[in-house]
């Protein structure tokens, strides 16, 4: 019975590991609901770039970015001069921080100004595992054929304070142009700073 429990748990971690997102690789395809309460799965926008973006809005390291605006800026980029997706995720279990309804996930897209394509909520943290989504903000770009091509952190000063954000690389805006170029990106893999995600 050991023997059976010892090879499953070893099967188990191979299928972690297995099923970790790669750059260069198919990135995991998901379907969630979104505040709308319609399914959005990532094979829907084959032929568009989509950036994911893994959210909390307490976590004050969020708030650096959305506060001045440079979330929302780069949002705006990313969609009007890039023709991308932009999808923000919500993996906090109910009852941790950064959990929100559907509405009130909507006020704050509205109250912040923010310009996502669609907010997706993932409450069983399924999709954000699949992708080893560990902070927030975390950042993943994905091409027009599907495969992952940037993931980590949005900029390169893991502080708090936005006063440093002009100072600091942007690297998703960085990919994107590199991307648009028809560039390799520079830095494909860089650490996510942030607030742990409460699974």
């Amino acid at each position: 019975m050991m023997q059976v429990l010892a090879t499953s748990l070893l099967l188990a971690l191979s299928t972690a590991v297995i099923a970790a997102p790669q750059i260069g690789q198919p990135a995991p395809d998901f379907t969630l609901t979104d505040t709308q309460g319609n399914e959005v799965s990532l094979s829907d926008f084959r032929g568009q770039t989509v950036i994911l973006e893994w959210t909390n809005h307490d976590c004050p390291f969020v708030v650096k970015h959305y506060q001045p605006g440079n979330m929302q800026d780069q949002q705006r980029l990313a969609r009007n001069q890039h023709d991308a997706v932009w999808l923000s995720i919500i993996s906090s279990r109910p009852g941790a921080q950064g959990h929100v309804s559907p509405e009130e996930a909507d006020e704050l897209t509205a109250s912040r100004d923010a310009y996502p394509n669609a907010v997706l909520i993932d409450e069983p943290g399924d999709v954000g595992r699949a992708y080893d989504a560990r902070v927030t903000p975390h950042m993943y770009i994905i091409d027009a054929e599907g495969i992952l091509r940037y993931m980590g952190g949005i900029d390169s000063n893991p502080s708090r304070d936005p006063e440093d954000i002009p100072d600091a690389t942007q690297y998703v805006v960085v990919a994107l142009e590199q991307m648009a170029a028809g560039e390799e990106i520079t830095d494909s893999v860089t650490r996510p700073y942030g607030c742990q995600v409460h699974y």
